[in-house]
């Protein structure tokens, strides 16, 4: 099982990105799915989370300006960012609780990092 991150790159204040997340691999069902973010110097935060059945959750600082959506038949999440500050510079990472034939159960796993870059 993979999760592969993309989307990412350089923004003026104001712009928008949007990430996308995609999971391959021997899956048989995907969990909660989520966006954290990772700035220099500090530690890894939840942005963003999205259930199964398409409940969301937000960290305070992205509400009303990041959307987490998801497309299970394509097994992606999805991040829509807009309003763009520069504190929203980190890398970004996604993260899916997946079940798949090897394990016993559901299984925690990370993309790789995507860099988001907010400047003008």
């Amino acid at each position: 099982v993979q999760l592969q991150a993309s989307g990412g790159g350089l923004v003026q204040p104001g712009g928008s990105l949007r990430l996308s997340c995609a999971a391959s691999g021997n899956i048989l069902s995907i969990n909660d799915m989520a966006w954290y973010h990772q700035a220099p110097g500090k530690q890894r935060e939840l942005v963003a989370i999205i259930t199964s059945t398409g409940s969301t959750t937000y960290t305070d600082s992205v509400k009303g300006r990041f959307t987490i959506s998801r497309d299970n038949a394509k097994k992606t999440a999805y991040l829509q960012m807009d309003s763009l500050k520069a504190e929203d510079t980190a890398v970004y990472y996604c993260n899916a609780v997946i079940n798949s034939p090897r394990t016993a159960g559901s299984r925690s796993y990370w993309g790789q990092g995507t860099q988001v870059t907010v400047s003008s």
